[in-house]
């Protein structure tokens, strides 16, 4: 039978501008405002001891069935080292199996907690759940979302291509490849957002010894911030443990901050807030991230996806067509 190059091309060339289109809807539609009950987290790292029960619970309550982030099918902890023997999991830095890592910053002599000169200090790195998320806008095929109500970025795994687009895309450099697997996925934090229907919340929270991380609506965490930065150092203040509206607190005095909540304006705003003792930028930050919305510069790249695609798709077929022109077979 003949092949009708006809029907070939229109096939190719209407499955390309599906797909493509898909990418359309989450990255020309983006909050530019927080949504009212959107919840996040705000790091105090003047608080923080370095324990790495964070990072411990993160794994333990993200790798259960129906968990955020690793695949169902896994009954134990995705550790980094995959050993018979039980070794302490250390890994250096955020990758496929570990989306939520504590590390410590030294100068000096490092004697004095959260000192620009012989101090130390600890910071807590995850996804920032990003207002307005350049991740969101970069991906073609829409595997990465916000929750409109919470606003928590997810993501969606088997609508992932694996293209990493989202990896180039985000200004905190957070996603991260599972490089070491047949079937590779995007990996990030999700804020345990699979907790939230049993009335939890995230597990580095919960099991934070000291409110150096606290969950809430991001409303909430911005004033607690705020009323921090306006306290004098030294003086006794009740800082909450688990939640911003805790009942439970731990009294301590208060350390001198950097003037400025981290996330309150970077990238149009975050719904991860730090608060710090020494300059973000020495803990890691990138003192170059504008305020400005990102997706607005992103879209105006992706927007051309649907037309680049169909049009590589288009120009493939053409060319088959071409060069098979003369070929009959069944």
């Amino acid at each position: 039978m003949e092949l009708n190059r006809r029907d070939f091309l229109k096939t190719v060339a209407g499955t390309g501008l599906a797909l493509a289109s898909q990418a359309i809807p989450a990255a020309a539609i983006m909050p530019r405002e927080v949504p009212p009950e959107a919840v996040g987290i705000l790091y105090d790292a003047t608080l923080c001891i370095g324990c790495k029960s964070c990072m411990v619970n993160c794994k333990q309550y993200n790798s259960v069935p129906d968990g955020a982030l690793y695949s169902k099918d896994m009954k134990n902890p995705p550790f980094e080292l995959t050993t018979p023997e039980k070794i302490w999991d250390a890994p250096k830095d955020l990758s496929g199996r570990t989306v939520n890592i504590i590390k410590a910053y030294k100068t000096g002599t490092g004697e004095n907690k959260d000192a620009d000169v012989n101090g130390y200090s600890f910071l807590k790195q995850h996804c920032l759940h990003c207002i307005s998320p350049a991740c969101v806008s970069a991906c073609p095929v829409g595997a990465l979302k916000k929750d409109p109500v919470n606003g928590v970025v997810y993501y969606i795994e088997d609508r992932c291509i694996g293209c990493r687009y989202c990896q180039l895309a985000c200004p905190f450099r957070i996603p991260r490849y599972e490089w070491d697997s047949a079937s590779p996925q995007v990996r990030k934090c999700q804020l345990c957002r699979h907790r939230y229907q049993e009335g939890k919340y995230a597990a580095c929270c919960e099991f934070c010894p000291t409110g150096a991380s606290i969950f809430g609506k991001v409303v909430d965490l911005r004033k607690e911030a705020e009323k921090r930065l306006a306290l004098q150092p030294g003086r006794e203040y009740a800082f909450p443990v688990q939640t911003v509206n805790s009942k439970y607190k731990m009294p301590r005095a208060v350390s001198k901050y950097q003037k400025h909540v981290y996330g309150l304006t970077e990238a149009g705003g975050t719904q991860y807030l730090l608060l710090a003792g020494i300059p973000f930028e020495l803990l890691g930050f990138n003192k170059n991230i504008t305020d400005g919305v990102l997706p607005d510069l992103t879209w105006a790249y992706i927007s051309k996806i649907p037309t680049v695609i169909a049009a590589v798709l288009i120009g493939g077929a053409a060319t088959w067509a071409i060069t098979h022109r003369n070929d009959k077979g069944e």
